[in-house]
């Protein structure tokens, strides 16, 4: 798919595909069911919604008949964002939980954080050494270990995953208004230059009969800026994150930063902002909603 097409000629499916979930190793492959999938209130078992069928067939979404064949009345016609089952995700040996690399052919076990200390406080101690000064002065004895222990603490994101960070709070509640939470203050490192880069993050999202506890998202947050990162990528991982947890209609995700990279070094542009934002579902085809939502997140 060429890049060069604007991100407004894109249809939904080539905007899905077009997210980059390079550094999110528990991302599943998102599409949109248009018309073929809506919100429900009826918590009957029994006949599986048009939204389990969406979710589990090995078909095309757009195979599935429309919601007016369905057997079961339509309460809400509000098309949700659907994530395909996990469950067509091959094996991978073990290695799906592997946070350092992605290479399936490696033969080997994750070490733990901690367990890396050592090798990256040497590391450290080299830099030091490359730079000209004394690694043994007593002003430097000890930062090795303190830099080492203050970048695992800068990328703890790698050991933390949606499911355990949610912990379940995923709530069946009759809600189909619009949910905004602004400002979550945000602290990332930039992958290309090791330095930081920090904001505010703001995510809205409308909900299909499902909701997430609001410190989750906060938390979601905490996953993604918690690794080496851009801000590009960033937002549109906290969006999939989102839309992975609850499925709702619509996410949006707008992220604010400054960037040290530019701050302190290269420009040197100390008041410079980069926005970057994410609009899925409904924030995408509907200008209203989407006006909306970047009201209230502008809004004082």
């Amino acid at each position: 798919m060429s890049f060069t097409r604007q991100l407004s000629e894109m249809s939904a499916s080539e905007l899905n595909d077009a997210i980059d979930d390079t550094n999110f190793p528990q991302a599943h492959i998102l599409s949109r069911g248009r018309n073929n999938s809506v919100c429900s209130t009826s918590s009957t078992s029994g006949t599986s919604s048009l939204v389990d069928r969406a979710v589990n067939q090995p078909e095309d979404l757009a195979t599935v008949p429309p919601a007016a064949a369905t057997e079961e009345p339509v309460v809400n016609m509000r098309p949700r964002l659907i994530l395909k089952s996990s469950n067509s995700i091959p094996e991978n040996d073990g290695h799906e939980n592997c946070t350092f690399h992605h290479d399936l052919e490696l033969d080997h076990k994750p070490p733990t954080r901690e367990a890396l200390l050592p090798d990256m406080a040497r590391s450290y101690r080299l830099l030091l050494g490359g730079l000209g000064e004394n690694p043994d002065r007593q002003g430097l004895i000890k930062t090795p270990e303190r830099a080492a222990k203050a970048m695992l603490y800068f990328t703890k994101g790698y050991d933390q995953n949606l499911e355990d960070v949610l912990n379940g709070a995923v709530f069946d509640e009759d809600h189909d208004e619009m949910v905004v939470v602004k400002d979550i203050e945000m602290f990332s490192m930039c992958e290309h230059h090791l330095v930081p880069f920090y904001g505010k993050v703001s995510i809205g999202y409308l909900p299909c009969n499902k909701i997430l506890g609001l410190s989750k998202l906060a938390r979601i947050v905490e996953i993604f800026s918690r690794r080496l990162q851009v801000q590009e990528r960033l937002t549109k991982q906290i969006a999939v994150a989102v839309t992975q947890a609850v499925q709702p209609a619509g996410v949006a995700v707008v992220v604010e930063g400054v960037h040290m990279c530019m701050v302190m070094r290269g420009v040197q542009k100390i008041n410079s902002k980069t926005v970057t934002s994410t609009m899925l579902g409904v924030f995408r085809d509907d200008p209203k909603t989407r006006e909306e939502f970047l009201n209230l997140v502008n809004s004082k």
